[in-house]
């Protein structure tokens, strides 16, 4: 928030958590920027022995849509469901955010890309008016078996906000909802269909993926290659989806499903990104891999806050507390280092001298990381 002046900054006392380990000591800032890591100084802000980590940097999340349209057919003020959105992701720790933005209409969604247009307005204007606590970009999630899913990316790809494209298909039998019985148990419950009326919808998003998901992926990989914009799959199952990525361009394989799809991207050289709540909540809500699993097997490259923006800190904290081998350190390197490194952000994501001076001031009780205090480029924003 751009009201308060950048000026000198020291933290002291702090458990100071870097790439590597933690340690004791403080932290000096100057001009939003670290200048000093670990010296002791008697004054400054004591953090009483409380943890400082770097501010997180998310680069999924579809919680703003929460947000503008609370309920069917309910739409709430742009401006004011960021201003909430931005408020609930800061309280969570997050000073980076790529707000994930719908592209393509499907029978689950009656928002189209003009309405997905006034809330990248509405972020636009709550940056350049300095109102927001967290640092926000884009991240267009296009579902390719849409009709209109090419459409609305060409309408919303040229803002200077979007730093992600993920390609998705939400189409039955398949990535997600290789389960029918999963597919079959969340659409129901969601759009109160009968087994007549989920048997019609299942049909014909069958075949809208079978039309064009394929030219969509392709079109809008190569746009994203032109643009120079960071690329993601989501929900690969197989092998074989994880090589149609690799000829994609892709960078990041998002909640790969399956230990074989894992290991596939890993091989690829793809970034892996699954959900905090899957972590938090020991499972995948669809009966796909567990992130502890990928996380135990060393294939967990990024978390993301997902649908819970609390979750992403959460779950960090919960894999350096349940698994072997993650140290806190290093848990805390995937919702900050590594998710900046995939967003091509060189600037943040570790405790550094010369990098941002985005902290997150916390301590840890019965296993819930409590947020205190949290500084974006040196000022304090919750």
């Amino acid at each position: 928030m751009n009201n308060i002046a950048l000026g000198e900054l020291v933290l002291t006392n702090a458990r100071i958590v870097l790439a590597n380990e933690t340690i004791e000591g403080s932290v000096r800032v100057d001009g939003g920027v670290i200048t000093d890591i670990g010296t002791p100084v008697r004054k400054g802000i004591d953090l009483d022995g409380d943890y400082l980590i770097p501010g997180l940097v998310e680069l999924h999340t579809d919680h703003l849509e929460t947000h503008y349209a609370p309920r069917p057919k309910v739409r709430w003020n742009p401006v004011a469901a960021v201003q909430a959105h931005d408020a609930q992701i800061a309280a969570s720790g997050i000073t980076t955010v790529l707000d994930a933005i719908r592209v393509g209409l499907d029978e689950n969604s009656d928002m189209g890309a003009v309405e997905m247009k006034t809330l990248t307005g509405a972020i636009a204007a709550g940056t350049k008016a300095g109102r927001l606590r967290a640092e926000h970009h884009i991240h267009l999630r296009c579902e390719v078996s849409a009709p209109d899913c090419l459409e609305s990316f060409n309408l919303l790809k040229d803002d200077p906000q979007v730093r992600l494209v993920s390609l998705m298909d939400h189409a039955p039998g398949q990535r997600q909802f290789a389960s029918m019985d999963a597919y079959k148990t969340y659409y129901q419950g969601k759009l109160k269909l009968s087994d007549a009326e989920l048997d019609d919808f299942t049909r014909r998003r069958n075949i809208e993926s079978d039309s064009f998901a394929g030219p969509h992926r392709r079109a809008i990989a190569q746009a994203c290659r032109a643009l120079g914009i960071v690329l993601a799959s989501h929900d690969d199952a197989t092998r074989d989806h994880v090589e149609e990525a690799v000829a994609l361009g892709i960078d990041v394989a998002e909640f790969p499903t399956t230990m074989e799809a894992a290991k596939a991207s890993r091989q690829a050289g793809m970034a892996i990104l699954m959900g905090g709540p899957n972590v938090v909540r020991g499972g995948s809500h669809s009966g796909n891999v567990s992130a502890r699993a990928l996380a135990e097997a060393d294939l967990l490259d990024i978390l993301s806050s997902d649908y819970i923006p609390f979750s992403m800190l959460q779950s960090a904290f919960s894999l350096a507390e349940n698994v072997e081998g993650i140290s806190l350190a290093k848990a805390v390197q995937l919702v900050t280092k590594r998710p900046a490194e995939a967003a091509g952000f060189r600037d943040r994501g570790e405790i550094v001298t010369g990098k941002r001076a985005d902290f997150v001031h916390l301590r840890a009780e019965d296993g819930i990381p409590i947020v205190l205090t949290v500084y974006r480029e040196g000022r304090r924003v919750i």
